[in-house]
């Protein structure tokens, strides 16, 4: 979605087939799309985005609805937290979009962060980037309204996933399935073996992985959590530790960190709109779908 969208200028007005058969390519080909994952025909899938609106949405669109054919579904969805901080871009490709937000204790978060073998960027930048997350997401939620932004806790939904799942249900308009309890069942279809960080979800739903946190994080690392965040954490209904106030020298060090980070998204912002400006066409989806 997000490569897609930050590199549609270059696949040209889609209203030409030609351009439309070069992103066709662009999503079924090329190794980062992770297109191959979904285990389609990707000639089936391309001809159609050939044939299909012209629009970045809609060529998108039409790949993810193949998936939720091949597995006898109506309705697809995408998830990435990346996402979180591009809810605009993702609204202007698909603008009926519904945004399910599951927030995760943020020291959970960053325990869990410093436990990938994709992050590479330290304590500081994983505490500043679920700052930068919840005060971006606040701001959704409050512009979209309960009709197209619902949120649940991590936490809740281990604890008594029933309910919360017929929550998001509701909340999508769709009949809630027992099945949606047991996502060992369909983890070996639906998540890749390289994915080692996600082998939990081939168990049965732990609440232990609620509050990691405890023994994950140095009480260092806490005591700078909860300086930094306890007002969001407090917002979310979780309960500080009552951590003493850390090293003025620590602060220092996630200043240092979080600054450049929302100086970067700003100019991002700023990129973004002068983009809009040459975009040779539309990009949201049509028709518009789910």
């Amino acid at each position: 979605m997000l490569p897609a969208y930050e590199g549609r200028l270059a696949f040209g007005d889609l209203a030409e087939r030609d351009n439309r058969a070069g992103l066709a390519r662009w999503i079924t080909c090329r190794k980062e799309t992770r297109f191959h994952e979904l285990g389609l025909d990707a000639g089936r899938v391309a001809e159609r985005i050939n044939d299909g609106p012209p629009a970045l949405g809609s060529a998108l669109g039409i790949a993810l609805r193949a998936c939720t054919e091949e597995h006898g579904k109506v309705r697809w969805g995408d998830k990435r937290p990346a996402y979180a901080l591009h809810v605009a871009e993702i609204l202007r490709l698909f603008p009926d979009a519904q945004s399910v937000h599951l927030v995760r204790d943020g020291r959970d978060r960053v325990a869990s962060l410093l436990r990938m073998p994709w992050w590479h960027r330290g304590f500081h930048e994983a505490v500043a980037a679920w700052a930068q997350v919840v005060d971006t997401t606040r701001k959704c939620a409050r512009e979209l309204g309960p009709g197209s932004w619902y949120r649940l806790r991590f936490e809740d939904l281990v604890a008594g996933p029933e309910g919360q799942l017929r929550g998001v249900c509701g909340f999508l308009g769709e009949e809630y399935a027992p099945g949606a309890t047991e996502p060992h069942r369909v983890a070996g279809m639906a998540v890749p073996a390289r994915k080692t960080w996600h082998r939990c979800t081939h168990g049965v739903l732990d609440t232990a992985r609620a509050d990691t946190w405890t023994t994950g994080l140095t009480p260092d690392q806490i005591q700078l959590r909860e300086a930094v965040l306890g007002g969001r954490l407090t917002s979310y209904g979780r309960e500080l530790a009552g951590a003493v106030r850390p090293d003025p020298a620590e602060l220092l060090r996630y200043r240092r960190v979080e600054v450049p980070r929302r100086a970067t998204r700003a100019e991002r912002r700023t990129l973004d709109r002068l983009a809009r400006v040459r975009e040779p066409g539309p990009v949201a989806c049509r028709p518009v779908t789910g």
